[in-house]
């Protein structure tokens, strides 16, 4: 399992890293290592033990988005149409449903170039760590496609409608500071500092109260669709799920009891 993939596991298994262990094609998607990391998806979603997972690259690149060669495999030398929609329904619609509706924060460490889906495998992630030297880029428009990967879904939301057209028109890469400007990055760290300081920030989110975030993320998802009415209604609802946890119990008495609270994520 995860054949595709490089996995560790950290901070006894609150934490799981997968890499996508590809570095000779920049860790170019193929269906196998997209069946990998939906599976590694779930699996931690459903693992009561993990508290937070990330996704990330090994060598010099995130992703560069599908690799060309598997999806165009002999016999489909004339790019058939319904091959690329069976690729896209089979392996990345499922992937892209995994990581929104994983019950733990999902967080893309993105240590260089994340192109086109590569791009978006970060971006629909909770949030985005990223390298100073990495760039994203919205490149399908540069051999004929549009956006996948939950892309026409999720960047007007995260750009607005001018920025989402722009980037997916053009194919320009952003790099990493740029990206942080426009909302798409939550912190950039150099070379030196990408590592340690990633792996702060994701010791924070595995002793976090993962309960409370899991309805968090059902809060936001919700509302993109929701009348003000009807959020703050589930908001009253998801508040009162959460009042019902041993996080919010353990978070309490913490207070109290001035000492740091131990979550376990119930």
């Amino acid at each position: 399992m995860y054949t595709q993939l490089d996995i560790e596991t950290h901070f006894d298994g609150k934490l799981k890293i997968a890499y996508l262990n590809q570095p000779e094609t920049m860790n170019a998607l193929t269906k196998p290592s997209l069946s990998d990391l939906k599976d590694f998806i779930k699996s931690c979603g459903e693992d009561e033990t993990v508290r937070c997972v990330a996704i990330s690259g090994r060598g010099r690149a995130f992703c560069s988005g599908q690799n060309l060669d598997d999806a165009f495999v002999q016999g489909n030398e004339h790019h058939d149409n319904d091959i690329i929609r069976k690729i896209v329904v089979d392996y990345y619609n499922p992937l892209v449903t995994e990581i929104t509706r994983c019950r733990k924060p999902v967080i893309a460490l993105v240590n260089g170039p994340a192109v086109g889906a590569g791009a978006m495998l970060a971006l629909i992630c909770d949030f985005v760590l990223a390298m100073d030297k990495s760039y994203f880029a919205q490149a399908f428009s540069n051999i004929g496609l549009i956006p996948d990967t939950g892309g026409t879904y999720f960047l007007p939301k995260l750009l607005g409608r001018q920025l989402a057209n722009y980037l997916a028109f053009t194919g320009k890469k952003l790099h990493a500071e740029e990206a942080k400007s426009y909302g798409l990055v939550a912190e950039v760290f150099n070379e030196e500092e990408f590592a340690p300081k990633s792996m702060e920030i994701l010791e924070k989110m595995a002793n976090m109260p993962t309960a409370a975030i899991k309805l968090t993320k059902k809060a936001f998802a919700q509302s993109y669709n929701n009348t003000l009415k009807e959020q703050l209604e589930l908001e009253a609802d998801l508040q009162q799920e959460a009042a019902e946890t041993e996080d919010f119990i353990e978070g309490v008495n913490a207070f109290l009891q001035k000492r740091k609270p131990d979550y376990k994520g119930k």
